[in-house]
């Protein structure tokens, strides 16, 4: 099963969705902004995009701060969801960030 970390209100997060629908993939919908992923689920997901997390870190974003260290991102992005980079489909085993959205097509 697929979790799909959504932001309604972004164009590439409505694409990919639109492209997970098309393909009949069976995926439940996490609106993070709304129900915001906690600092051992961010882990989790760093690990399964095998990236840092400042790598998927939205780093124009006003609470975004150069100087931290990545256990204080990790607080801070659970704190502020808006940091995380959208949208992302993981699952037990990987993730992959959806952009463009056809990105999302290579851990189905």
């Amino acid at each position: 099963m697929y979790t799909y970390l959504h932001n309604p209100r972004c164009s590439k997060s409505r694409q990919g969705l639109q492209l997970l629908q098309e393909k009949n993939i069976n995926f439940k919908v996490r609106e993070y902004l709304k129900e915001p992923l906690n600092e051992d689920e961010i882990k989790s997901l760093s690990k399964k995009l095998n990236l840092s997390v400042l790598e998927f870190t939205r780093t124009k974003e006003a609470a975004y701060k150069k100087c931290l260290e990545e256990k204080e991102l990790i607080t801070l992005m659970a704190q502020n969801p808006v940091l995380m980079e959208r949208p992302i489909l993981f699952n037990e085993n990987k993730a992959m960030i959806g952009r463009p959205p056809e990105n999302l097509s290579q851990i189905l």
